[in-house]
């Protein structure tokens, strides 16, 4: 019980993790972005494809695969359209005022299905499910985490609010990992959806955001490096830990 309580916090609170790093950077130049960026999708592309699309097919089917990808796509998509476009750019004209309390709608829909998935997948009969599916989540919070923190003070918020506003989505997902493992019963049938939901989430964020923000100002080759040594990364980490 201790080791999956541990589990469980260790992989909500790496979102907390990867914000302490842009608290302290005091200047970050467009090539190291678009490399962090980059190293970030490999991440997350190497958490779907090798952790949570595989955990889904293991404890249900192709059709609740396709199903909870298409829907965090579609759900991913609903909110990119009517949010205000959000980059790290610092001539970015939206302000944080306006559009704080809609990155918090689109980070805890995006959360909430993942602690679910977390704390269910540990309280599952498959005994080995609930470290493969915390690990691969919590890896992918420390890079969003950082994105996040980033965001916020490139768009002029304190250091000390941009952390504390990137600690509360963390406190969402552990909450949700939370419920996830003590009402099982109840949010059983979610899992497979949910693993295939973060999949399609991460996914869509990959593709539509962080690829194309780093391959727009020339720094294609080092950032497509940065995407590979990320893969890499996650799929040494999660076979390493298995």
């Amino acid at each position: 019980m201790e080791d999956v309580y541990i589990g469980i916090i260790v992989s909500s609170l790496c979102t907390i993790l990867g914000a302490v790093p842009a608290v302290f950077l005091q200047n970050i130049s467009h090539r190291h972005k678009d490399n962090l960026l980059a190293y970030t999708a490999g991440i997350m592309v190497a958490a779907a494809t090798y952790g949570l699309i595989p955990s889904t097919l293991k404890i249900s089917n192709l059709l609740v695969l396709s199903i909870g990808i298409i829907l965090g796509t579609l759900v991913l998509t609903l909110l990119d359209y009517y949010l205000p476009h959000i980059d790290l750019d610092h001539s970015s004209t939206v302000s944080f005022q306006t559009s704080a309390p809609l990155l918090f709608i689109a980070i805890a829909l995006h959360n909430v299905p993942e602690g679910l998935s977390v704390g269910v997948s540990y309280a599952s009969d498959y005994q080995d499910l609930g470290p493969v599916v915390s690990f691969a989540i919590a890896l992918q919070n420390i890079p969003e985490g950082f994105l996040i923190a980033l965001f916020l003070i490139s768009n002029y918020e304190s250091r000390f609010k941009a952390f504390l506003y990137t600690a509360i989505t963390g406190l969402i997902e552990l909450i949700s990992s939370m419920i996830g493992f003590h009402f099982t019963g109840a949010f059983l049938f979610i899992v497979p959806y949910g693993l295939a939901f973060a999949a399609g989430a991460m996914l869509f964020i990959v593709y539509k955001e962080l690829i194309p923000e780093s391959h727009g100002d020339g720094n294609e080759t080092t950032a497509t490096f940065s995407f590979i040594f990320g893969l890499l990364s996650m799929i040494t980490l999660t076979n390493w830990f298995r």
